[in-house]
């Protein structure tokens, strides 16, 4: 994986090479799944492994990286403002200029006459650092067929410190509804869930995804009319058991299938829901045993 996340690097700079030797924008965008066949991957799996490991979703380096390269044009000052922005894919200098101030917080007019500030983003590169520092309790679950049933919302994604909107939803459901879903609960992973569905491959922070608080039942158990619904087909599934300070503990084991299991595990992600289950809690909250299940296959 550390390899293919470095060779997805050098295809993102052949591209801006490309773009740049050519004098205008390429229309045709990164072969990440061509490039992920071609490693014995998927585009899901590498897309979620460059986001949590870079801290920044593939599409958020490369807009990075082009704008550092359109930065060097303008210092050099060999051509016109529209030049660089068509080359670059942009249709105006305004356009350009906008997407240039979220990258450097300067004017592309004031970087040209001054030579700067430019807040330049470096290539990057992958390295596995074997610590195991962070404990894994893992192990892994061939499941049927199953159902995810509850109550939906779409919410943004937040990585770090407790989703408000998360809260939100929960703490808007009638107690004795939490009541009737645990009593519908008849499969593993058992009890009331947390259900994150349709993340985005690159899963960026604000990044909108299904949220469903609910229970596992069996594919052949009847679904309420009134409870959303998700279809989870049969597959394998890494369960990592968590305990300690909540939410911190289960974000930061989540984090850690990217930086510390992933790598050296002969599996990867599968696209499909992530669970959590609640095994245990303090009163508040503060404190919690969780599992977190994640759809994997084989590598």
């Amino acid at each position: 994986m550390i390899s293919a996340l470095n060779r997805l690097v050098d295809l993102v700079e052949e591209h801006l090479t490309e773009e740049y030797l050519a004098g205008e924008h390429l229309t045709e965008e990164l072969d990440v799944d061509g490039l992920a066949r071609t490693l014995g991957t998927t585009e899901y799996h590498l897309r979620r492994m460059f986001s949590s490991l870079a801290g920044m979703p593939l599409s958020e380096y490369v807009r990075r990286r082009r704008m550092t390269v359109a930065a060097a044009d303008l210092v050099r000052g060999g051509d016109d403002l529209l030049r660089i922005a068509v080359r670059y894919g942009y249709g105006s200098t305004e356009a350009f200029g906008r997407a240039f101030r979220a990258v450097h917080g300067a004017n592309p007019g004031d970087v040209r006459r001054d030579g700067g500030p430019l807040r330049t983003q470096p290539q990057l590169r992958f390295r596995l650092t074997v610590e195991g520092s962070f404990p894994m309790h893992t192990r892994i679950v061939d499941r049927p067929a199953f159902r995810l049933v509850g109550h939906a919302t779409r919410v943004p994604l937040v990585h770090r410190g407790v989703n408000p909107h998360i809260q939100q939803h929960i703490a808007a459901l009638p107690m004795e509804e939490h009541v009737r879903l645990k009593a519908l609960s008849d499969t593993e992973p058992g009890g009331l869930l947390q259900v994150t569905d349709d993340v985005d491959p690159d899963a960026a922070e604000g990044s909108e995804l299904t949220y469903l608080h609910g229970v596992a039942i069996a594919g052949e158990t009847p679904t309420p009319d009134d409870l959303d619904a998700i279809e989870v087909p049969a597959g394998r599934w890494a369960v990592f058991r968590t305990s300690g300070p909540h939410p911190e503990t289960l974000q930061n084991t989540w984090a850690a299938t990217a930086t510390d299991w992933f790598p050296s595990n002969p599996w990867r992600l599968r696209p499909g829901p992530s669970i959590v289950a609640i095994l245990d809690r303090a009163d508040d909250f503060s404190t919690a045993t969780c599992e977190l299940w994640l759809p994997v296959e084989p590598n």
